[in-house]
């Protein structure tokens, strides 16, 4: 690796010389701090992280806490989709990603120590139980934080509009005449009460009766608890036209149960999912779903996050949203002729 000794011995000049033509140092003429940042770049010189550490106060690296406690990791599509956004936008702003979690050197430690130990000068939370006291603590501290579809006060929050996104799928199906609408839901997280006040306000807007027994706790990205729900939702006397998935991942536990049932997809039994993941677009029929946008949240958590960081007296501490859209697969009947009465 090239050091300050190899630059200064290939301009004839001291160390202390290069150092400072590096840094910007006034007592350095612009003729030598020309000729020295010219060779560096030509040597492939590369400035030592701790030293810029020093000069800046800042390490140039992000934390990411992100718990997957479906153990999928980073197969799970859509937050690994959101996470290569993140990383992406962070590197073309200089910043590198750690990952943290409750271990230092093989020891147990908080999600705080661990951001202190490592140095980073922000975290962006995508993923994890937000009222878990570990994440609070974090949360509360000094260090700047970003949260993906959780609202914390006085902290940014990126979120993905849930609301809408599930009020233009309730359009969607009732659209094509549907009025029997299950909904199997996530965990009572903040975008499960979002998707719920989505699903309710657009049934009420469109004068579509709810049903108690159609709304059934799920869980996200978890194929057994959608299999058993909609089991549940299939033994009704009357069964929904219709079901909404809590994600595209976990409907394919739905649909398990469904073919066991000599059911089939749209001609017996509609469903829509959630998320827009290529999943959705491969399985047969197609899955009409709303696709959020991967790239739009991890970009926007990064950006936010690092303009907080360089910029803190001035960065707005908000909530963005950001949008998705309807992707029209092939899994909802229309109902709006006689011959395609729902059987």
């Amino acid at each position: 690796m090239v050091s300050i000794k190899d630059i200064a011995s290939s301009c004839g000049v001291s160390i202390a010389t290069v150092s400072k033509a590096l840094n910007g140092h006034r007592d350095v003429s612009d003729e030598t701090r020309e000729r020295v940042c010219r060779a560096a770049e030509e040597l492939g010189y590369l400035a030592n992280a701790s030293a810029r550490a020093l000069k800046t106060n800042r390490s140039y690296n992000i934390g990411v806490l992100f718990v997957d406690e479906r153990s999928s990791g980073l197969a799970h599509e859509y937050f690994s989709a959101v996470l290569d956004s993140l990383r992406v936008e962070a590197e073309a702003n200089g910043y590198d990603i750690t990952f943290i979690n409750r271990t230092v050197a093989q020891r147990p430690t908080t999600y705080l120590q661990h951001c202190l130990y490592r140095g980073v000068d922000g975290v962006v939370i995508a993923s994890v139980d937000f009222h878990d006291p570990m994440v609070v603590e974090l949360v509360e501290s000094e260090i700047p934080v970003v949260t993906i579809d959780h609202v914390f006060n006085n902290r940014i929050a990126i979120m993905s509009d849930n609301v809408h996104g599930m009020e233009q799928l309730v359009r969607y199906v009732v659209g094509k005449g549907h009025r029997k609408l299950a909904f199997i839901h996530g965990e009572r997280t903040t975008v499960t009460e979002s998707r719920l006040v989505g699903f309710h306000r657009a049934c009420e807007e469109l004068g579509v009766e709810e049903k108690k027994e159609y709304l059934v706790q799920g869980a996200f990205h978890d194929t057994l608890a959608c299999y058993e729900a909609t089991k549940k939702l299939l033994a009704l006397p009357e069964r929904p036209s219709c079901i909404f998935f809590p994600d595209d991942f976990s409907f394919i536990g739905g649909l398990n149960a469904i073919a066991e049932a000599g059911l089939r997809i749209p001609e017996d039994i509609s469903a829509v999912g959630y998320d827009g993941i290529r999943l959705a677009e491969v399985i047969s029929p197609k899955l009409t779903t709303w696709r959020q946008s991967t790239t739009g949240l991890g970009r926007e958590a990064a950006a936010r996050l690092i303009e907080l960081i360089e910029h803190p007296r001035t960065t707005l501490i908000d909530r963005q949203i950001v949008s998705g859209r309807l992707w029209e697969g092939e899994s909802v009947k229309d109902l709006n002729s006689p011959e395609k009465e729902q059987r």
